[in-house]
């Protein structure tokens, strides 16, 4: 059976993501412990690992809480364990993990950090990718490169259409914004935007089809001037975002 996502909010606009499945539950990230301990107890079960996508307090400064309420295993990043909370578990970017019955890719997906990871459950058609692939947009460039974002975001759209993308924050209305300045023409951004602001639909999840098809950053083909490949149309698109105010 695929894995019960059940999404989290935490802080002002942080998700975090219980997984369920095969009598196991794993906690992606851990921003705020008391909405994911009260979620956890609606849900049931033994919370058997947190595992985080990067170093950044926003995604683990909880982790000392649950751990000591719940036991949990620590999953994250060998790589980037200097930064992490102690690790029970070191992950290897690009190898694979069991969890919840099934078999997870661990992604390498730097650019937001440089070691950022994100974690695919193909067999549920799920993505969590934290501040890599986000709603509408794309993560901030603290420590990597546009060419290595744009790397990142590539192989992650590469994933089949149907994969539900689980991000890290609710930044619809700045991301929503951004993206209506630089693809004003595009009807499915608006809809989505529409059912999202009449509160029809959460920011996130959402299906990659509709990533790509609504997200300006994986649009940057499209969006393209007619002297830039897509890599300085993203490197604008991004820089774009930055500096916007809208």
């Amino acid at each position: 059976m695929p894995a019960t996502v059940h999404t989290i909010r935490c802080l002002t606009d942080n998700y975090a993501y219980l997984v369920q499945a095969s009598g196991q539950t794993v906690l992606i990230d851990a921003p705020e412990a008391a909405p994911i301990l009260a979620g956890l107890d609606r849900i049931g079960g033994r919370l058997d690992a947190i595992l985080l996508t990067h170093h950044h307090d926003d995604h683990i400064q909880a982790v000392p809480r649950i751990v000591a309420a719940t036991g949990a295993q620590v999953w994250g990043n060998g790589a980037d364990a200097h930064r992490l909370p102690p690790l029970d578990r070191a992950l290897s970017a690009g190898t694979d993990v069991a969890a919840c019955g099934e078999t997870v890719a661990v992604l390498d997906v730097p650019g937001h950090t440089v070691g950022h990871v994100a974690f695919h459950f193909p067999a549920s058609g799920l993505v969590f990718t934290a501040d890599s692939l986000m709603a509408l947009g794309c993560g901030r460039l603290f420590e990597g490169t546009a060419a290595q974002m744009w790397d990142s975001l590539s192989r992650l759209a590469a994933l089949p259409d149907d994969t539900l993308v689980c991000s890290g924050h609710d930044y619809c209305r700045g991301n929503g914004a951004f993206a209506l300045s630089v693809d004003p023409g595009n009807a499915a951004l608006r809809a989505r935007l529409d059912a999202v602001t009449a509160g029809q639909r959460p920011c996130s999840p959402a299906t990659l089809a509709e990533e790509k098809a609504t997200n300006p950053f994986l649009r940057a083909r499209d969006l393209a001037r007619p002297d830039e490949d897509p890599l300085a149309a993203f490197a604008r698109l991004r820089a774009g975002k930055d500096g916007f105010r809208g």
